[in-house]
C-alpha cells in the first residue's frame, strides 16, 4: 500500500540519517577524511556518510509523493487526507495540503531539509575536507529530529480505525478494530486557501532550513578550530538566501493577513508572526557583522553566537507554532511533540554555546576596534539594536506563558507593547542605515563624517520643512520621513560619488561607469537597493500606523459612509452558493471622491459547508497615495438596516509592497555568483 511504503521509506531514511551521522564521527575521530592517510583510507568513513546524506533527498521525496497521491486521490481513509482535503476542493489546493497540517509540514521541513543538506553535499570538499564530516553530523542530526517528529509522533499516513465498542482512532491497527473510510474530509482550513498563504509557508520554510547550512559550517569551525573566515566565505550565499526566503515569507504572511483576515492591517504582532521574525532579526544581524569579520578580523566570537541563535531561534519557532504551547501554557504538557522540541532547543543550545567558550580565546579579535564612529562601530551599534528588538520580542512571547505558569493567569501582550518598545530601536536602525556607509573603516571622526553627511543631511530637512509646510505636524511622522528622506539621499549619494569616480579614472559615461562599478561590487552596491527598499517599506508603515482612519456603520440600501474625503455607497447585496463549497454573501459598493465616481468594490463574506467557518473578504481600492479598505461585516436582509460596512483608510500601505519588491532585487544582486567562483 501507499501509505505503509511512504512510513517505511521514511522510517529508512531516519536510520540512514543515524548511519551517516555514525560514520561521520567515526571518520573524523580516526582522520580518514585526510588524504595523507593513503588513497585506500582517503575519505572512506567520510565519504559513506556524504553518500548516505545524498540518499536522504530522494528517500524523502519518495514519502512526500506518497502523501501526495492520498491527498490529491481523496484517501479519506487516513487522518491527515481527511483533515486537510475534501471533494470540493481544486488539485492545486490538495497538492498544498502537504504542509496545511502539522504532520504534513513537519515531512515538508524534513523534504527541504534533506534537500539543502544534499546540495552541499555535492559542493568541492578538497580545499575543506576537516569540515565535512562535522557538517553531515550537524545535518543529519537536525534531518533526524524532525523525521523522528514525523514518525513516532505525527505521523501522516495514520489510518482511521474503528473498535468494537465504536471508538475511533488515528494509528497502526489496534485489536478487533475495522477500518474506517470517511466519504468526504474536512477541507482546508478557509483562511490557508489565499494564494499568499499557500506560498506564505514554504518560503518561511526554505528560509529556515537555509539557515541551518551556515549553522553546520560555523560548528565544524568551532571543532576543528579554524578560527579563519573560511566556513563565512563558504556559507555566504546561503546566509544571503536564506535571508531573501525568509524576508519573502514575512512579507507574503503581512500581504495575507491584510487581503484575508479583514482587520485593516497587515501585521499584528502575533506570536506566531514574531516566531518568524526573531531568526531575521539575528540573521540580519549577522550578515552585517560577518564583513566586520571578513575586512577587519574582528566580531568573531560575536558571529559565531549570531548563527547559533539564528539556529535555535528557527527550531523555537518552529516549536512554539507546533507543540500548541501558545494557546496555553497547558498545552505544552498535552502536545507529545513539546517536550522534545524543548529538549532539542536546549541541548543544541547548550552544546554550541559551551563549544564556543571552549574555543573563545582562539576567536578573538586580529586587530581592536580604534575609533567609536568608524564603520565596524557602527555595524556593532546596528547588531546591538537588533538584538534590543529582539529582547523585545522574545520577552512579549514568552511573558503570558510565564504569567501563566506563575499566576495561572494569562496576560496577554499587545501590539502597544512591541511598538513602544520597539519602534524607538528602528528608528535608531534607520538613522545608522544613514550614517554608516559614509564612515571609514578602521577610524573615522566627527569631523570627518560631518563633512561627508552635512550634504544628505540638508536635502534630508528640506524634505522635512515641505512635510510640515504641507500641513503634517506629528512628530512622529516628520522624525519618519526625516529618516526615510536620510537613508535615501545617503545612498544615491554613494551611488553618485562611486560612478563619478569611477567616471574620472576611465573616461567612461557617468551611466556605464556606475552600471560597471556596481558589476564588480555587487555585494555592496545590493546591499544599498536593500537599504532603499526597507525605506521605501517604512513609508509604508509609517503611513498606516500614524495616518490610518476608520469608521464602521450599519446603513440601508442607498445611503453611504464618508471617510478621508471617500463617500462609499451601498448599492446591493446578494447571497449565493459559489465552487468550493463555499456560500457567498457580497455586497457591491460605490466609490466617490467628491463629485467623481472612482468604481465599485466587491467586500464579502464566504462561509465554507465542509468546515463551518467564514472567511472576509475585503474589497479594496488601491494607489500609490492610499489604499480604500471596505469590509462587509453583517447583513439584515429583513431589518430597515440593509448591512454594517466597515471601511479604512490607509495611506501609503502600497509602498510597503513596492518596497518589497525592490528589496527581492536587492538581494538577488549581492547574491549573485560572481564570474569567478569560489572552490
Amino acid at each position: 500500500m501507499i501509505a505503509d511504503f511512504g512510513y517505511g521509506v521514511l522510517v529508512v531514511t531516519f536510520l540512514l540519517a543515524l548511519f551517516s551521522v555514525g560514520t561521520a564521527v567515526y571518520g573524523a575521530r580516526t582522520k580518514s577524511y585526510l588524504p595523507e592517510r593513503g588513497r585506500s583510507q582517503s575519505g572512506r568513513w567520510a565519504e559513506s556518510a556524504r553518500r548516505a546524506m545524498l540518499l536522504t533527498f530522494p528517500l524523502v521525496t519518495l514519502a512526500s509523493l506518497a502523501l501526495i497521491y492520498l491527498l490529491v486521490t481523496g484517501q479519506y481513509g487516513y487522518q491527515y487526507v481527511y483533515s486537510v482535503t475534501s471533494n470540493s476542493m481544486p488539485m492545486y489546493l490538495k497538492i498544498t495540503a502537504l504542509w496545511g497540517g502539522q504532520a504534513g509540514s513537519l515531512l515538508f521541513w524534513s523534504w527541504l531539509m534533506s534537500a539543502f543538506a544534499s546540495a552541499v553535499m555535492l559542493r568541492k570538499w578538497e580545499r575543506d575536507r576537516e569540515f565535512l564530516p562535522w557538517v553531515i553530523v550537524v545535518l543529519s542530526l537536525t534531518l533526524a529530529f524532525f523525521l523522528a517528529l514525523t514518525i513516532f509522533f505525527e505521523n501522516p499516513f495514520a489510518s482511521w480505525w474503528q473498535t468494537a465498542s465504536g471508538e475511533v482512532a488515528a494509528m497502526f491497527r489496534p485489536a478487533g478494530a475495522l477500518p474506517l473510510t470517511p466519504s468526504d474530509g474536512m477541507g482546508l482550513n478557509p483562511l490557508l486557501r489565499h494564494p499568499g498563504m499557500i506560498i506564505h509557508p514554504p518560503m518561511l520554510y526554505l528560509g529556515f532550513v537555509s539557515f541551518v547550512i551556515p549553522y553546520a559550517f560555523a560548528i565544524a569551525a568551532l571543532i576543528t578550530g579554524r578560527s579563519d573566515d573560511r566556513w563565512i566565505r563558504i556559507t555566504r550565499r546561503w546566509t544571503l538566501v536564506a535571508w531573501l526566503f525568509l524576508s519573502m515569507g514575512l512579507v507574503l504572511g503581512a500581504r495575507w493577513a491584510y487581503d484575508v483576515l479583514g482587520w485593516g492591517g497587515y501585521w499584528g504582532w502575533d506570536p506566531v508572526e514574531i516566531s518568524a521574525f526573531m531568526p531575521w532579526l539575528t540573521g540580519t544581524a549577522f550578515l552585517h557583522s560577518v564583513m566586520i569579520q571578513e575586512k577587519r578580523g574582528m566580531l568573531k566570537q560575536w558571529n559565531m553566537l549570531l548563527v547559533i541563535l539564528t539556529y535555535d531561534l528557527v527550531i523555537f519557532g518552529t516549536f512554539l507554532t507546533r507543540s500548541g504551547v501558545l494557546s496555553s501554557v497547558h498545552a505544552f504538557a498535552q502536545s507529545a511533540i513539546g517536550p522534545l522540541f524543548f529538549a532539542f532547543i536546549g541541548l543544541t543550545l547548550v552544546s554550541s554555546v559551551s563549544l564556543l567558550v571552549y574555543r573563545w580565546n582562539d576567536l578573538k579579535a586580529e586587530v581592536e576596534m580604534k575609533s567609536m564612529l568608524s564603520r565596524e562601530a557602527l555595524f556593532l551599534l546596528n547588531n546591538l539594536l537588533f538584538m534590543g528588538v529582539l529582547i523585545v520580542c522574545f520577552w512579549g512571547v514568552i511573558f503570558p506563558l510565564i504569567s501563566e505558569l506563575v499566576t495561572n493567569q494569562k496576560v496577554t501582550v499587545g501590539p502597544p507593547f512591541y511598538e513602544r518598545a520597539a519602534a524607538p530601536l528602528f528608528g535608531a536602525l534607520m538613522l545608522l542605515m544613514g550614517i554608516a556607509p559614509l564612515s571609514a573603516w578602521g577610524h573615522s571622526t566627527l569631523k570627518t563624517l560631518g563633512r561627508a553627511v552635512w550634504k544628505p543631511a540638508l536635502a534630508a530637512a528640506l524634505v522635512v520643512v515641505a512635510v510640515f509646510a504641507a500641513g503634517i505636524h506629528n512628530a512622529v511622522a516628520l522624525i519618519g520621513f526625516g529618516l526615510v528622506a536620510l537613508v535615501i539621499f545617503v545612498t544615491l549619494y554613494e551611488f553618485w560619488r562611486g560612478g563619478m569616480a569611477r567616471h574620472k579614472t576611465t573616461g567612461e559615461n557617468f551611466f556605464l561607469a556606475l552600471w560597471r562599478l556596481a558589476g564588480r561590487n555587487r555585494r555592496r552596491y545590493g546591499g544599498y537597493l536593500i537599504h532603499i527598499s526597507m525605506v521605501l517599506m517604512a513609508i509604508g508603515i509609517l503611513g498606516m500606523q500614524v495616518f490610518q482612519t476608520e469608521t464602521q456603520g450599519a446603513i440601508p440600501q442607498g445611503s453611504s459612509l464618508a471617510l478621508a474625503g471617500y463617500m462609499v455607497k451601498f448599492d446591493s447585496v446578494a447571497q449565493f452558493d459559489s465552487a468550493g463549497g463555499r456560500n457567498v454573501t457580497r455586497a457591491v459598493v460605490s466609490v466617490y471622491k467628491g463629485d467623481q465616481y472612482l468604481g465599485d468594490l466587491y467586500p464579502r463574506r464566504d462561509y465554507f459547508y465542509e468546515s463551518g467557518q467564514p472567511m472576509t473578504i475585503p474589497g479594496v481600492r488601491s494607489t500609490l497615495a492610499d489604499d480604500l479598505y471596505v469590509i462587509l461585516v453583517d447583513w439584515q436582509p429583513i431589518s430597515a438596516i440593509g448591512a454594517t460596512f466597515k471601511v479604512y483608510h490607509n495611506p501609503l500601505v502600497n509602498w510597503l509592497w513596492i518596497g518589497s519588491l525592490v528589496f527581492i532585487f536587492g538581494t538577488l544582486v549581492a547574491a549573485w555568483p560572481e564570474k569567478i567562483r569560489e572552490t
